[in-house]
Parts: C-alpha cells; structure tokens; sequence
C-alpha cells in the first residue's frame, strides 16, 4: 500500500512540478518504457540472472563446507576466520578492475564478484545455526548413542536451517549486487551493462526502467529462496 502511495504521489508531482522527464521520468513512462523494450531487457536480464545464479551455487557450494570447517576445527576456525573478516571489509568495487585483469571480460568476473558478495553471509549464518543448539540436547541424543554423524543429520542440521536459509536470502541479493557491479566494469550483456549504455546516451528512462528490473530480478530470485524454505524447513510460531 506505502509503495502505491509513493508511486501516485511521483506520478502526480513530477509534471506539476514541471521537472522534465530526462531528469525524472513518471513511473507510467517507465512502464511503457519496460513494455515497449521488454525483448532487450529481458535478454540482458537473463545474462544477469545466469551470473548470480552460478555465482551464488557456487557460495552455497563452497560456503556450508567451509562453515562446517569452521564449526567442527578449532585451527581451521583460527586460520580462517580472521581471512574471512578481511576480505569482507574490502569493498568489492574495488576487486572488479583486478578480477577483469586476471579473469579476463566474460562471464568469470561478474560469477566470481556474486560468489565472493554472497559468500561470507552463508558461512557467518551456517556458523550461527550450527552454534546456536543448546548443549544438553545434543547431550541426550549421545547418551542414547548416537554418533556425531547421526547427531548432524538428526539435530544439528536441522536445527540450523532457519539460520542458513536466513545466509541464503541475505546472499541471493548481495549475489545480484555482485553481478551488476561485475558488468558495471566490463561487459558486453547484462542489465547493468544496458543501463550504464542508456546512461552514456542520456537516456533516462531506460536507466530507470533497467533498475526496476534488476529489482525485479532480485525480488524475484530472494522469493525463490523463501518459497523453498517454506518447502524445507519447519515453520515455528515467531513471537510478535
């Protein structure tokens, strides 16, 4: 409701404003603008889309391991840990140049940006989950003998899923973000690469328009996430 109010309200301020659509487009030009170029958006979106999937695939891949590491090996958690806290605080801007230098200008820069983006939140949440099982019920199932093994699968796991599928939409937007900055510095498809073309040509709808669609996207691929925790993970009652 907030959204269609603000969109009403820009609707109806920008002409009695008088500000010109090159600099502020109204919203219903923006959405001819989207239906009339859907073929263009759509086929550099897809690009996009590609790029955090793979990218992100590959932070879960590797992310639930390396937490696991972490988790179960106080030297790994020690070596680690402090490398992992570093390289987040690095602004990720500033790796595009250098990874277009070493990965060269397809699709490995902008992969690797929505890997490295959306790794260290699936290994932090995974961490979290794991950590958060209180002792004494991990205590009564070894008393019942029950190996390590079967703790993880029966109790563990399970119990850490709410805080892992909280890693993974925290990570499926930072991957889209991740992705886009990757094209922002060099590509040849993509959505950030339409809209930085329609920013080198001044063409302000399309800027907007390539916006609202890589929201799109990341709106779309985070409702994934959620639709296969709701699918995955038992719902508990949340306290209000």
């Amino acid at each position: 409701m907030l959204a269609l109010l603000i969109l009403a309200v820009w609707q109806a301020v920008v002409p009695l404003a008088g500000i010109s659509e090159f600099v502020l487009p109204t919203p219903w030009t923006i959405v001819k603008r989207i239906v009339s170029d859907w073929m263009l958006l759509f086929r550099h979106a897809w690009i996009t889309v590609l790029e955090v999937v793979f990218g992100f695939g590959i932070a879960v891949l590797t992310g639930i391991p390396t937490a696991l590491a972490i988790f179960y090996s106080r030297v790994f958690e020690k070596a680690v840990y402090p490398l992992l806290v570093a390289l987040q605080t690095v602004p990720k801007v500033v790796l595009a140049p250098l990874l277009v230098l070493y990965l060269g200008y397809g699709w490995a820069p902008k992969i690797f940006l929505a890997f490295l983006i959306s790794f260290f939140p699936i290994v932090i949440a995974t961490v979290v989950g794991l950590q958060a099982l209180e002792k004494p019920m991990v205590s009564l199932l070894r008393s019942m003998g029950a190996s390590e093994r079967q703790v993880f699968v029966k109790l563990r796991m399970p119990a850490a899923l709410p805080n892992i599928f909280g890693g993974f939409k925290v990570g499926i937007g930072l991957a889209v973000i991740g992705a886009v900055i990757g094209e922002y510095v060099a590509a040849e498809r993509g959505i950030g690469y339409l809209q930085m073309q329609a920013s080198s040509r001044f063409d302000t709808v399309l800027s907007f328009a390539a916006v609202i669609v890589i929201s799109g996207v990341g709106v779309m691929l985070f409702s994934i996430i959620s639709f296969l925790e709701r699918k995955i993970v038992f719902q508990r009652e949340t306290a209000r």
